[in-house]
C-alpha cells in the first residue's frame, strides 16, 4: 500500500460499469492499474487515508475457488456504508436521477453544515456522499 492506512476490496460485478459510477458520476480519481502477470484486473480509489480495491466477482473466484459460493448466495455490502467527500453534490444527484440509480435519501442540508445524499452503487453498496456547506 502506498502510505494509505486502510485497504478494503469489494467486489463487483463489472469494473467498467463500477468505473462509470465513481470515476464518471461522482468524479472521484478512479484509476485502472496495470496489473502484474497473474493478478486481476482492478480498479483503485486511493487517497492518503484509504484505498478501496474493486475486483470482479470472476476473477475473485478463479483466484479463491472457495468463496465462489458465498459470492453468489449473498447481497453486497449489507451493513456496510461508504462515505465520501464529493465536490458539486447537486449535479451528482441530478445525474444519479437521470440514470435511474436508487437513491436512500434525496439530497439534503444538513444543520452539521453539510449538503448529504445517500444512494446505492451499481452493485448495491450503500454511499453516503457529502459535500461541506460554502
Amino acid at each position: 500500500m502506498n502510505g494509505a492506512a486502510i485497504a478494503i476490496q469489494l467486489c463487483v460485478s463489472d469494473l467498467g460499469t463500477t468505473e462509470a459510477f465513481y470515476a464518471g458520476i461522482l468524479d472521484l480519481p478512479l484509476q485502472r492499474p496495470v496489473t502484474t502477470l497473474g493478478a486481476p484486473e482492478h480498479l483503485l480509489l486511493e487517497t492518503e487515508e484509504f484505498q478501496i480495491i474493486f475486483v470482479e466477482d470472476a476473477a475473485v473466484a478463479q483466484l479463491h475457488p472457495i468463496l465462489q459460493a458465498r459470492l453468489e448466495g449473498f447481497p453486497r455490502g449489507v451493513g456496510m456504508t461508504i462515505h465520501l467527500a464529493v465536490e458539486g453534490i447537486a449535479d451528482i444527484y441530478q445525474e444519479l436521477l437521470e440514470e435511474d440509480l436508487e437513491i436512500l435519501y434525496p439530497l439534503e442540508r444538513k444543520p452539521y453544515g453539510t449538503y448529504e445524499l445517500w444512494c446505492f452503487d451499481p452493485d448495491g453498496y450503500l454511499v453516503v456522499l457529502e459535500e461541506p456547506v460554502d
